[in-house]
């Protein structure tokens, strides 16, 4: 029996590294510290053992697969590589190198996410925050469109909530929590303030606060669902804190014109550091679609949906994400690097995706909405090797690995394949050549 501490936790984007994992006869036993979306998946490591590699359903050598892989994406004229969210640091880089290789649209699970959020601190900026600063420095934390209690379990016992800080040092009892949200959740619970907002309205609720916060007369609130008088006592809380967070999620993203909403949230904070200090962080979900925005960021100037295809990066939301090319039948080919993010595709980008010459590079118990034409089981960064994931709030956490597995990285994948393009195109030149 070994026992390794310190264990870094990739199921969401708190990316936990407090974990204690107890390891018998090649299997985990115990994981002590995981929330309950952690302890099965670690608990789980181990049940799946599928081949390493598999063409048409039918198992494979690894370089066979490689090769056809190779084969596959050479011949396509608009590849598109897609996912990285379950991946890491290395995983991330050689997957921008291969689509840059064979001229790819590269996108990552963020442009079905909190995209909208991205484009909207690209328009207007954002004051933000490491996590840390929030559980020493934050007594007054607002969720707005975000039920951390369900999608991010120790978000509150971590970092927002419950932990004593070097100026909270009553922990709960010298924090106030503020929940908006458009129905009752777990989370507003155990909220002290409850702001209910009608669905669509969260731009107009946002506007107000900016008036209120601004010193601007409000006569009357909106149908917004939201009564002025809840959102005069909520500015005058904001103004007058010492520390101030917005958590914002998907339900202020992904409705309406979301960008929109994210902008005036966003203005929102920056009108409050005229009297306070306060930031905005985004709730991220997947583990470390945030170390893929960043990487492909430095590698390519841009944080997702890129397209590589006259041999630089080109950046477009609309034009280049994943979803929207399927959907418009634009690409002749997919490479998938965790096909767990298809789940969010539209009926009809899926319906499009299943006729296509599929790549996938899954964890071993994965089990996907596609078939895919070829697949390959990847070792799982955190477990069996090591690498980094960044955090919600962009700190890259180190992962460690304490299982030996047979299965090659997605990393490793991906630079054979690299690799196999760029010999192919050395002997196709030479070709020429005679």
């Amino acid at each position: 029996m070994e026992q390794f501490e310190h264990v870094a936790c990739t199921v969401c984007g708190c990316v936990c590294d407090d974990l204690r994992v107890t390891v018998e006869e090649g299997r985990i036993s115990k994981c002590e510290g995981a929330c309950r979306l952690a302890e099965p998946w670690f608990l789980s490591q181990g049940d799946h053992r599928p081949p390493v590699a598999l063409i048409e359903g039918q198992p494979v050598s690894l370089d066979t697969a490689v090769v056809r892989a190779a084969d596959i994406l050479r011949a396509a004229s608009s590849p598109l590589i897609y996912g990285l969210s379950r991946s890491s640091t290395d995983g991330q880089r050689a997957a921008v190198a291969l689509g840059e290789r064979i001229g790819a649209t590269i996108d990552t699970t963020a442009s079905l996410c909190h995209a909208p959020s991205v484009v909207a601190l690209q328009e207007v900026g954002e004051v933000t925050c490491t996590l840390g600063e929030v559980k020493n420095r934050a007594d007054l934390v607002i969720f707005w469109g975000s039920n951390p209690v369900a999608s991010h379990p120790r978000h509150f016992e971590r970092y927002a909530l419950l932990p004593e800080g070097r100026f909270i040092p009553g922990g709960r009892a010298d924090r106030t929590l503020v929940v908006a949200d458009v129905k009752p959740t777990p989370t507003t619970e155990i909220a002290d303030i409850f702001l209910p907002i009608e669905p669509g309205s969260d731009f107009e609720v946002l506007t107000t606060l900016r008036c209120l916060v601004r010193g601007i007369p409000v006569k009357a609130a909106s149908s917004s669902g939201a009564p002025l008088a809840m959102l005069e006592d909520l500015a005058e809380r904001m103004k007058t804190c010492r520390y101030g967070i917005i958590f914002f999620g998907l339900g202020l993203s992904m409705t309406g014109l979301g960008h929109h909403n994210v902008a005036a949230l966003l203005l929102l904070v920056g009108d409050l550091n005229n009297y306070t200090r306060f930031c905005a962080r985004k709730m991220r979900i997947p583990g470390d679609v945030t170390g893929a925005d960043m990487v492909l960021a430095w590698q390519t100037g841009y944080p997702f949906s890129v397209n590589f295809a006259r041999g630089y990066p080109r950046y477009n939301p609309d034009e280049f994400s994943a979803q929207g090319m399927l959907e418009r039948e634009e690409v002749d080919a997919c490479l998938l690097v965790g096909s767990e993010g298809v789940a969010r595709f539209s009926e009809k980008a899926l319906a499009y995706l299943r006729r296509l010459p599929i790549i996938a590079l899954d964890y071993p118990p994965v089990e996907s909405l596609i078939v895919p034409t070829i697949r390959f089981t990847t070792a799982v960064y955190g477990i069996h090797r090591p690498g980094t994931a960044y955090r919600m709030d962009g700190v890259p956490i180190p992962l460690r690995s304490f299982l030996h597995t047979a299965y090659p990285s997605d990393c490793d994948v991906l630079n054979m394949i690299v690799d196999r393009c760029m010999e192919d195109r050395s002997l196709y030149k030479l070709m020429e050549v005679k």
